[in-house]
């Protein structure tokens, strides 16, 4: 029997830029339908996967195991809860060694936090949260009928996932901060509400991916260049304040804020190249949030080509639909 995990993060889409800026809230019981949409589309595949929940502090994940379809096998993963991402990480090291595919709702932060304990798992993220470049805007049902498609065998997983490059910044003193979207360096001296909510503190970093419809430095980069979620590599960035610059973009930094990027240079680095930054004083963030204060630092920024084997739903079904896997009796792509 095939074995689907299901991490639902309560946090993910409540910070603080749905004050500050146009960001659309994602409560508790929107998570709570999108995880009951996922149920449902498990029974798609013709070998229903058994599911296992994270539990979480706000009981999201208990609600949907009580009130779960009767021809799917639900229950909650046993283990204690700190309140705090390396939850995240601890649960995925536990489906890692049991599951065959792992469905994710939050936004980068979730899914980094996820693919840092994972490795070969194959994963879905759906957008729940606010930095969204890497989770699909797509349907729970959806998502739950791929990850079934895929952890029960029924379509090819080299044809259906891939490799997505996570990015990484490490100072000269040995700290460092991994993100699975992007890496900012932003000028602010302190890490306050951890969001990043100012587009003219951003210095530059590394993105994995760069595509104008994306939020966030993604979207700088998309701009100027193109890097598909499968293609290897990443795009490194310096910026200005917009006056003192010969080149700028119109880019989506933040959900609800538009604005003028000053680009002092960008170019892309391939595995093995770095971009290297002398800091006097910031922050190093990572998919949208502030994690570590750098002073007199020397940062290095890096693509790590290891990153997680994601699922592409979309390839899930154009495989099934070529094989004919969703009628009975048909054999696996």
């Amino acid at each position: 029997m095939s074995h689907i995990g299901v991490i639902i993060n309560p946090a993910a889409g409540r910070d603080i830029r749905r004050l500050t800026g146009g960001a659309s809230i994602v409560d508790n019981y929107a998570k709570r339908r999108v995880a009951e949409c996922v149920l449902s589309g498990v029974t798609v595949s013709a070998d229903t996967p058994d599911v296992t929940l994270m539990p979480d502090t706000s009981g999201i994940a208990a609600n949907v195991v009580e009130d779960a379809p009767d021809d799917v096998s639900v229950k909650l993963l046993d283990m204690s809860l700190a309140g705090e991402a390396a939850d995240t990480r601890r649960a995925a090291e536990r489906f890692q060694a049991k599951a065959d595919a792992l469905v994710i709702l939050g936004g980068d932060g979730t899914t980094r936090d996820a693919a840092l304990g994972c490795d070969t798992l194959p994963l879905l993220s759906v957008s729940t949260g606010t930095n969204n470049v890497v989770p699909s805007a797509v349907d729970g049902t959806v998502a739950g009928a791929a990850a079934a498609l895929v952890a029960s065998g029924a379509v090819d997983d080299r044809e259906t996932t891939y490799r997505h490059e996570m990015v990484k910044a490490r100072t000269e003193s040995g700290e460092s901060v991994m993100g699975i979207a992007a890496v900012e360096l932003s000028d602010r001296s302190f890490i306050g509400t951890r969001a990043l909510l100012d587009p003219d503190e951003m210095l530059g970093g590394i993105v994995s991916r760069a595509n104008p419809s994306a939020i966030g430095l993604s979207s700088v980069a998309g701009a100027l260049d193109s890097l598909a979620p499968n293609e290897p590599g990443a795009i490194a960035l310096r910026l200005v304040d917009e006056d003192a610059s010969d080149q700028t973009v119109r880019a989506i930094v933040a959900p609800g804020m538009t604005t003028r990027v000053g680009v002092k240079e960008y170019h892309r680095l391939s595995d093995g190249e770095s971009m290297v930054v002398e800091v006097d004083d910031g922050v190093l963030g990572a998919d949208g949030e502030r994690e570590l204060e750098v002073t007199n630092e020397t940062v290095e920024f890096h693509s790590v080509s290891d990153g997680p084997r994601l699922i592409s739903y979309e390839a899930v079904f154009e495989c099934a639909a070529r094989a004919g896997v969703l009628k009975d009796g048909s054999e696996c792509c």
